[in-house]
């Protein structure tokens, strides 16, 4: 048996596997010429300019092909599009949104920035939002659920839709992390009433800060555009929006995507397919090769395997010190692997635990419910088990097939000596 590198043994690789960074690592020759005539025409607003390369529009027309749904909105960040879609289906002071226990802050940071409350939502062992716990935390304030599918795994939707019809509630699916993920054949962001992306560095597609509001619901457009644009709804006849500024126009901000973004993020799109199928492809053959060599061994559970894409691998530990372990070792051997958001609930971050903003009075916790929001460190005894019990090991769309055998390679080395996967 080889000595771990921990203890200063020759670890599997000699160098750092390619780095979390999906699309970045993807980046060529397309998004620097797209780019460079967006500079070259003088024409970095994407609504007017004196020689418009049309950037963002046409990202947005290739999401509605590709996605089949009638209307896409490109916006400044995944943060921006969550509180575009609040907006668009007018939430607000004196709501609640529901949203998972395991998320990154920005999924509760845009709720209370919508001027709306966060209630928190436990998992299941697929480590996102159970179905069967949304009735716990519902009550007549809640005006939404938003799911998140982490880190590539799709979400079981059917259970969360019904539920949500049947209290008269919107569904957003906030995609930041797995834009290209299915659900039962169809693309995961257009299922719920509205869904969000994100393109910042360390997502699938990126151009280095980005995000996209879609939907099928034309009211929920119109009002998505107008909240992106200061109020404004410009091309009515793209649309085909009949609006009158002195009926609907309303007070919104400015979360308009350049044409800078759009370039790149058209070239990106156009990758998108081959990314996921190249983590997906690797992502698979890991798996398989360690449950033949694991007997035992526990995936993080998955409502769709063949939704997901496959841009991490997630192990669940029998304990978070076997976990700790775990981690240290195998990244000592130059291959990655990490907890998710330091082992905790997203509502154990200072800002929502303690519930407080920059506004006055704390403004918007400070409405009277009827049923306030209480947290505390078991508001969500699931998520607080399993976050910490469970690691992730990133595939990287340019993996080559050697890469995926040193990850096999280690993560065996790594069990055979610790015995701590199961």
């Amino acid at each position: 048996m080889s000595k771990l590198a921990i203890n200063g043994g020759t670890p599997v690789r000699s160098r750092p596997l390619p780095p979390n960074y999906p699309g970045a690592l993807v980046y060529g020759k397309e998004e620097a010429d797209f780019t460079s005539r967006v500079i070259y025409g003088q024409s970095p607003f994407r609504y007017y300019g004196p020689n418009m390369q049309s950037a963002v529009e046409s990202l947005e027309n290739a999401m509605t092909k590709d996605f089949d749904v009638p209307y896409a909105l490109a916006v400044t960040s995944g943060t921006a599009a969550l509180v575009v879609a609040m907006k668009a289906l007018g939430i607000g002071y004196g709501d609640k949104v529901i949203i998972p226990a395991n998320t990154f802050i920005a999924t509760a940071g845009a709720v209370v920035c919508s001027n709306a409350v966060p209630v928190y939502c436990d998992v299941d062992d697929s480590l996102n939002i159970d179905p069967s716990d949304l009735e716990r935390v519902y009550d007549e304030d809640v005006k939404a659920v938003i799911v998140v599918p982490i880190l590539g795994n799709p979400v079981d939707l059917d259970p969360v839709i019904a539920f949500a019809k049947s209290k008269n509630i919107a569904v957003i699916e906030d995609m930041a992390q797995s834009c290209g993920v299915r659900y039962k054949g169809r693309y995961a962001g257009t299922i719920g009433d509205i869904g969000t992306f994100s393109f910042q560095m360390n997502k699938i597609i990126t151009s280095g800060e980005g995000g996209a509001v879609v939907t099928r619901d034309v009211k929920l457009m119109e009002r998505a555009i107008r909240y992106h644009d200061q109020g404004v709804l410009r091309h009515r006849a793209r649309y085909g929006i009949d609006s009158p500024d002195e009926q609907f126009a309303f007070s919104g901000q400015n979360y308009r995507m350049s044409e800078l973004a759009g370039a790149v993020m058209l070239e990106q799109w156009k990758k998108l397919p081959a990314i996921v199928g190249n983590m997906k492809r690797h992502h698979d053959f890991i798996a398989a090769a360690l449950k033949a060599e694991i007997p035992g061994i526990r995936f993080r559970a998955c409502p769709d395997p063949e939704g997901n894409i496959g841009s991490n691998l997630g192990i669940v530990f029998p304990t978070a010190e076997a976990t700790s372990l775990f981690n240290k070792a195998l990244n000592a051997e130059n291959v990655q692997a990490h907890v998710l958001y330091g082992g905790k609930p997203v509502y154990m971050n200072p800002s929502l635990y303690y519930q407080r903003t920059a506004e006055k009075d704390n403004f918007p916790y400070n409405y009277p419910f009827k049923q306030p929001v209480v947290i505390t460190e078991q508001t969500c005894p699931r998520a607080i088990d399993l976050i910490p019990r469970t690691t992730y090991i990133p595939v990287s769309p340019v993996l080559s097939n050697e890469d995926a055998a040193d990850i096999i390679e280690a993560v065996l080395k790594v069990h055979q000596s610790l015995q701590v996967v199961v």
